[in-house]
């Protein structure tokens, strides 16, 4: 179990108990979805996660959580819980924030990058932000495979569409789209990866927008440990490994010119190496 605990909130005059309470619910879960993927991924990979806590010098803090195993070359599982106000730079791009640029935000990030080739590198996000008089959920999750496979390819769209259609008939059509427009390499004019789902400002109800959310995680987590159960002793040869260290330079370009996680994390003073979790072990351009 985690020993992450947020040791002081922001508290904004005149905010209800209301939205304490989902801030309180969002980051609950957030935690709990990390001890199970830590748990998960240790038993299959049968090595350790290295833990460590840091603190935000603004407010809150986060853990970080990597593991460096026998299936997994490199897999991060983050969560933070931050609060204080954006910079001038940065406010103007976020909701809510034209009056007050106090903001909370809590989330998990995960990335996993796979010794096999034959294994597509897995990423997933999801977080609850809290302005003044705005709030939401977003995230999403996709693969990056270097040898792309229909069987891994058709299990995680099709389980992402069921899971999706559980909540909104429209989601998995409109996420999809926002993940392929979104993970695309402008500058080499092609797709990061085999795309998933990609969304931002989903507020509609609290409750059930949390139940979608917790859903997303679970079909995750459960699909990367039976996807790398399935493949772990496939044979690969030094053209696959060729092939991966291109797709990973590709994934590095990504996370460095486009990604808005990587943005907010610098831009509200997060912790450097947990904001470049992501970036693989190696990569060659």
């Amino acid at each position: 179990p985690t020993h992450f605990v947020v040791r002081k909130r922001i508290t904004w005059v005149g905010m209800s108990d209301q939205i304490k309470n989902q801030q309180i619910n969002a980051e609950k879960w957030f935690r709990e979805l990390r001890n199970q993927m830590v748990g998960s991924i240790q038993k299959l990979d049968g090595s350790e996660f290295e833990e460590k806590e840091w603190q935000r010098p603004g407010g809150g803090g986060g853990l970080m959580s990597l593991l460096k195993g026998e299936i997994f070359e490199k897999v991060g599982v983050n969560i933070s819980t931050v609060h204080g106000e954006f910079s001038e730079e940065f406010r103007g791009s976020i909701p809510g924030t034209e009056g007050d640029p106090s903001f909370w935000a809590s989330g998990i990030s995960v990335v996993a990058h796979m010794k096999n080739p034959k294994i597509a590198a897995a990423h997933f996000n999801t977080r609850y932000i809290t302005t003044k008089g705005k709030q939401w959920f977003g995230g999403g999750c996709d693969l990056t495979p270097a040898i792309p496979e229909k069987i891994e390819t058709d299990n995680f769209h099709q389980g992402l569409q069921r899971t999706c259609a559980q909540h909104n008939p429209n989601y998995y059509e409109k996420f999809k789209k926002q993940c392929d427009e979104y993970f695309y390499l402008k500058h080499r004019s092609e797709s990061r990866g085999i795309g998933g789902i990609f969304f931002d400002y989903i507020n509609t109800d609290f409750e059930k927008d949390l139940s979608f959310i917790k859903d997303v995680g679970q079909f995750f987590i459960n699909f990367v440990i039976e996807n790398s159960s399935r493949k772990k002793n496939l044979e690969f040869n030094q053209i696959d490994l060729d092939a991966l260290s291109k797709k990973r330079s590709r994934y590095v370009e990504f996370n460095l010119l486009y990604d808005r996680g990587t943005l907010f994390g610098l831009k509200t003073g997060g912790n450097i190496d947990a904001i470049l979790m992501s970036m693989p072990p190696e990569a060659k351009w």
